[in-house]
């Protein structure tokens, strides 16, 4: 029997992808949870809820390391925040608290190649009031959930690599370290070296698992404390597979 994993010249070469085909792109469709709703994003729309739980970021801490950002008013928010409604790529989305019906943070899908079965998860800004909540984990599990359901065989996460928070959430949402890309910007006049984690579509069916075992009510006290941790339950199901 012939060994697939060399050719015809005696070369190693990848794995076959039988019956390959592209994905399509996400869609400007909603992806609706149990404690949030992640909408495209509308600048009429969202504008006013967005700019009122960014502002209670007072000091700008968490826009230091996206290239963009604090903005000194409204109307250069309103701005921006228009101009990225309207974009194909990245497709800004409104991560909508069910609990208060508010917008309180965005994502997007970015570097989206249907061709390769490749996007990113980025973006990523989330007001105080989303942070460290079941909405803001649950309304990323749904966009990762989602690019997977399309076809798409790698979801990619890129922050700077001295974004320590950024890196820790890569982690626990179940995302690996792969490596940094030195020198990879300049964002806000600074070097910026790029920190790559990854996804795979195989390696999701044993962690979806683990993302539905903590977002069970079961899962949390009577006053919202979690009694397992999410990495502690995405590892759990991993061994079980």
């Amino acid at each position: 029997m012939r060994d697939e994993s060399v050719n015809d010249l005696g070369q190693p070469v990848g794995d076959a992808v039988p019956d390959w085909r592209a994905p399509p792109l996400p869609a400007r469709a909603a992806l609706s949870g149990r404690t949030c709703v992640v909408v495209p994003l509308e600048a009429d729309t969202h504008a006013v809820a967005l700019f009122e739980a960014f502002s209670a970021d007072r000091d700008g801490a968490g826009w230091t390391y996206l290239p963009y950002g604090p903005f000194p008013d409204r109307n250069a928010f309103d701005a921006w925040l228009t101009e990225q409604a309207a974009q194909v790529d990245p497709r800004f989305f409104a991560v909508v608290d069910k609990a208060s019906g508010l917008a309180s943070g965005l994502a997007a899908y970015m570097r989206v190649q249907p061709a390769m079965g490749v996007l990113e998860l980025g973006h990523i800004h989330l007001a105080p009031r989303l942070q460290r909540t079941v909405a803001a984990t649950e309304a990323l599990y749904r966009m990762i959930d989602h690019a997977f359901a399309l076809g798409y065989r790698r979801c990619e996460w890129k922050c700077n690599a001295l974004n320590a928070a950024s890196r820790r959430a890569a982690l626990r949402l179940g995302f690996q370290y792969e490596g940094t890309f030195r020198q990879a910007a300049v964002i806000k006049g600074r070097n910026r070296d790029t920190a790559w984690f990854s996804l795979l579509d195989r390696e999701w069916p044993a962690i979806r698992p683990g993302y539905e075992a903590w977002l069970s009510p079961d899962n949390f006290t009577s006053d919202g404390r979690q009694r397992c941790r999410l990495s502690e339950l995405i590892a759990r199901h991993q061994s079980a597979c």
